[in-house]
């Protein structure tokens, strides 16, 4: 079946993983997803993922990040999705929680985070913010 937002079904999958319990989850792969995990890892709210290629089709596994059992990730939003495109450029990137989140953007150098992007001096399309 195919989806017409996965990104969004990436984004929900983790979610409600979370709210379950859940110690991991997993989900198709694609070199978007891959992409928005490293900017996840790299920024400490997830412990680390891994692609499985035995598969027809490959999948991801998703090891979820927990502090004295409460999630890492409180928030997570999509920004950018389908049917409403959302590009800024780097002067109206936003500030997630006034500095505690993140949010993720899509650039011509690559997918990074909102600080990351402003240093560069480059804007991009907002897929996710995260708190």
């Amino acid at each position: 079946m195919s989806m017409s937002d996965p990104i969004s079904d990436l984004l929900t999958r983790i979610r409600n993983a979370q709210m379950a319990g859940l110690p991991n989850v997993e989900c198709p792969s694609s070199k978007i997803k891959l992409s928005i995990l490293n900017v996840l890892k790299q920024e400490g709210y997830i412990t680390a993922y891994s692609v499985n290629d035995d598969l027809v089709k490959p999948d991801l596994s998703i090891e979820l990040k927990y502090y004295n059992g409460k999630p890492v990730i409180e928030q997570l939003h999509r920004g950018s999705r389908p049917g409403l495109r959302l590009y800024t450029g780097k002067d109206a990137l936003p500030e997630v929680e006034a500095g505690l989140g993140i949010c993720v953007v899509s650039t011509n150098k690559g997918v990074m985070t909102g600080k990351e992007a402003k240093q560069a001096g480059i804007g991009g399309e907002v897929l996710c913010t995260v708190f």
